[in-house]
C-alpha cells in the first residue's frame, strides 16, 4: 500500500530489487499516526523459494540497539533511570576498575570506552545473564570514560542487559515484548519464539562476487570509511579498537552471521543485534516518539520525554567506526545527509541496511528490513528509501 504521493519510495524499492541486488525485504512509513507507504516484497529464502509475506521477519542487528533504547527511556518515564546516574548506583559491580563514575549516558553515548569485553563468549555462555553480568562489569575501561567516543557495537548490549535487569528484575526482551510491542501491535522482539520460526527470513552473507570485485578493492585502496574500518579490522593487529569492538563473541561475528539464522541463537535476548521484527513494527514503535509519546491511543512515555533524544549529546570522531557520529541516550544521531534531512531525527541502522527511524519535524517513522548483509557502513538500499521518502514530504 502506498498513498498517493508516496509514490517514489515504491519506486525506490523496486530499484533496489532490480539494480542494488535486494533478495527481500519490507519498508513502512507512518506519518502523524497514519501508515502512507507499506510495502514489502522478493524472497525470504531463496534456496527454497519462499515469497517474504507480508508478515515476514527477519534479523535487526544493530536495529535492536533502538529498541532496547526506547524501553529504557520509559524506564526514565517512570521514575526509575536517571540517565545521569552512575551505572553503579543500579550495579554496584559494575564499579570494578575505574567505572564508578561512569554515568548512564555515558554508556549509552559510547563515550564509557567499553568498547569490548576481553573473555571469549560462547553461545552458551551469553544464555547465563549472570555469567555475562560478571564477564562485563570486570572490562577495564579502554579511555578514560568521557574523554573520548568509541561504538561499543557488540558490549553496548551486555551492559544494557544488565542495568535493565538490574533495575527491573526482568529482561529488556520481556519489557518489550509486554510494555511496547504487544499494545502497540508491533512485530518486533528481543529473544524469538519457537512458534514464530517460520516466518523469518533467511540472512545471507555478502556474495563471493562481491567480496572479490567490491569488499576487497574498498579494504585495499579506499580512503572512505567502509575501508578505514575494514583496514583496521583486518590489518590493525591486536590493538586495533575496532577489531576488538567486533571480535568477541566470534560465534556471532563477522565471519559467522549465518549463525543468526539458527534458532538457539534466535532465542538468546540479545540487545545489541539478534532482535527480529519487520518494517511495520519498526514504524510502530518509532511512532510515539516521533509524536508526542503516543500512538493509536497507547501512550509509552510523557510527552516531554518523548524530546529528550531529540538534542545530540555526543558528537566526536569514533574510534571504532573511523567517522564523525553523533548518539543521544542510545540511539544514532546522523548527519542530515543520509537518513533525514532533519537534525531531530534519531534511531538506529543495523548491519546489512535494517533500519528503525523516528523524524520529530515530519511526525514520522521509518521501518525497513531486509535479508541480505552489505558491506557498506550505511547501505544505499537503506538510504535510496530515505532519499525517495523526503522527495515526497
Amino acid at each position: 500500500m502506498v498513498q498517493p504521493g508516496f509514490e517514489p519510495v515504491r519506486e525506490a524499492l523496486i530499484k533496489n530489487f532490480t539494480h542494488f541486488g535486494e533478495y527481500g525485504a519490507s519498508v513502512c512509513v507512518i506519518r502523524h499516526g497514519e501508515v502512507v507507504v507499506d510495502l514489502w516484497g522478493g524472497f525470504a529464502d531463496v534456496e527454497e523459494v519462499r515469497p517474504w509475506e507480508r508478515d515476514t521477519m527477519g534479523v535487526l542487528f544493530s536495529s535492536t540497539k533502538g529498541l532496547a533504547a526506547i524501553c529504557l527511556l520509559m524506564l526514565h518515564d517512570r521514575g526509575l533511570l536517571d540517565y545521569d546516574a552512575p551505572v553503579a548506583t543500579y550495579w554496584p559491580e559494575f564499579a570494578a576498575h575505574g567505572k564508578q563514575n561512569i554515568t548512564v549516558r555515558t554508556l549509552l553515548c559510547h563515550r564509557a570506552g567499553l568498547i569490548a569485553l576481553e573473555k571469549d563468549l560462547s553461545l552458551a555462555d551469553m544464555a547465563h545473564p549472570e555469567k555475562m553480568a560478571a564477564v562485563a562489569s570486570d572490562t577495564i575501561p579502554a579511555w578514560t570514560p568521557g574523554e573520548a567516543q568509541g561504538y561499543h557495537g557488540v558490549s553496548y548490549g551486555y551492559f544494557v542487559a544488565e542495568l535493565f535487569r538490574r533495575i527491573t528484575g526482568e529482561s529488556v526482551g520481556t519489557f518489550l515484548a509486554r510494555e511496547v510491542a504487544s499494545p502497540l501491535d508491533a512485530d518486533v522482539h528481543i529473544g524469538l519464539a519457537a512458534d514464530l520460526d517460520h516466518r523469518v527470513a533467511k540472512m545471507y552473507m555478502q556474495r563471493k562476487r562481491d567480496v572479490i570485485t567490491k569488499i576487497l578493492p574498498r579494504i585495499l585502496l579506499s580512503p572512505k570509511v567502509e575501508g578505514r574500518v575494514y583496514r583496521s579490522v583486518l590489518f590493525g593487529g591486536a590493538e586495533s579498537r575496532t577489531r576488538r569492538a567486533f571480535a568477541n563473541p566470534s560465534a556471532l561475528g563477522t565471519k559467522a552471521v549465518g549463525n543468526f539464522n539458527k534458532p538457539e541463537v534466535r532465542r538468546l535476548e540479545l540487545p545489541w543485534a539478534n532482535g527480529i521484527g519487520n518494517a511495520r513494527g519498526l514504524a510502530r514503535v518509532y511512532q510515539p516518539p516521533a509524536l508526542d509519546g503516543s500512538h493509536n491511543g497507547v501512550r509509552l512515555v510523557r510527552e516531554e520525554v518523548a524530546r529528550l533524544p531529540i538534542p545530540r549529546h555526543s558528537w566526536s570522531y569514533d574510534q571504532v567506526l573511523h567517522r564523525p557520529m553523533g548518539f543521544t541516550l542510545g540511539f544514532v544521531k546522523e548527519e542530515p545527509q543520509l537518513f533525514s534531512p532533519n537534525p531531530d531525527a534519531f534511531g538506529h541502522p543495523g548491519a546489512g541496511g535494517a533500519l528503525g527511524w523516528a523524524d520529530p519535524v515530519e511526525g514520522l517513522s521509518i521501518g525497513y528490513v531486509l535479508n541480505r548483509m552489505d558491506f557498506r557502513i550505511r547501505s544505499r538500499r537503506a538510504l535510496a528509501l530515505c532519499h525517495a521518502l523526503y522527495t515526497c514530504i
